[in-house]
């Protein structure tokens, strides 16, 4: 198993932004929809994004989680055949 690999387990599509930038930019829409004035279109279509970067941060969470969950299987005795 390589770095690479578990990169690419991780990480949504390449045409997705990275858990941080996703992160702020959620921020940003709930800051927004939090001021009020907006149209109910607008606030609607902010809600939209929210729910996709929401989505966005929970794909990196879980390859994140899957990742360290793999890493400590594999250092756990039970997990060797030695």
């Amino acid at each position: 198993m390589t770095s690479t690999d578990n990169t690419a387990e991780a990480a949504p599509a390449t045409d997705t932004p990275g858990y941080e930038q996703a992160r702020d930019e959620l921020i940003e829409v709930v800051r927004r929809l939090e001021a009020g004035g907006t149209s109910l279109e607008d606030s609607l279509a902010l809600w939209e994004r929210g729910e996709e970067l929401a989505e966005v941060c929970r794909h990196w969470l879980e390859g994140a989680r899957a990742r360290l969950d793999a890493s400590l299987a594999e250092k756990t005795p039970e997990a060797r055949d030695d």
